[in-house]
């Protein structure tokens, strides 16, 4: 890591986006690597962690993963098609149908867990638990300040 890091906003950005593509990148195949063995997709993989929990329209799960609804929707229909999902009456609106996992759904995602969990460990012991703190900190701050400049 540079010590000297620049003070101009202009070239902070410049160094945090390629930065935060990298990673982005960096998470894709390593989620791929994890969910290609039970026959999930890092994207087939976000879509259905996203339902574990609770059903949700396919609107929320975009929302919530910053894509469009059109690209959840592609790969909600897939979902569906395998067995990993299914479509729910949505008693708040009845054309958006909830979305939720199937049993099928859930075990393949229980399958990731174990390379899901080592994986955490690795980084944790890389990163140190203060240091993977203040990297998830740091990252969830930067996502909130751009969606508040996005609503100026």
């Amino acid at each position: 890591m540079n010590d000297a890091l620049p003070t101009d906003p202009a070239a902070l950005l410049s160094g945090t986006a390629p930065t935060v593509f990298r990673l982005n990148g960096q998470f894709l195949e390593v989620s791929e690597k994890l969910a290609r063995p039970v026959g999930l997709t890092a994207a087939w993989w976000q879509v259905l962690g996203a339902v574990l929990r609770e059903p949700l329209p396919v609107v929320e799960i975009a929302r919530a993963m910053g894509i469009t609804r059109q690209s959840v929707q592609r790969i909600a229909d897939l979902l569906v098609d395998k067995g990993l999902a299914e479509y729910r009456p949505n008693p708040a609106h009845a054309r958006a149908k909830l979305m939720a996992p199937t049993t099928a759904g859930r075990e393949a995602v229980a399958r990731i867990l174990p390379g899901h969990r080592a994986l955490a460990e690795r980084l944790a012991q890389e990163l140190g638990i203060d240091g993977f703190q203040q990297a998830m900190s740091a990252l969830q701050r930067l996502s909130e300040a751009l969606e508040a400049i996005d609503q100026e």
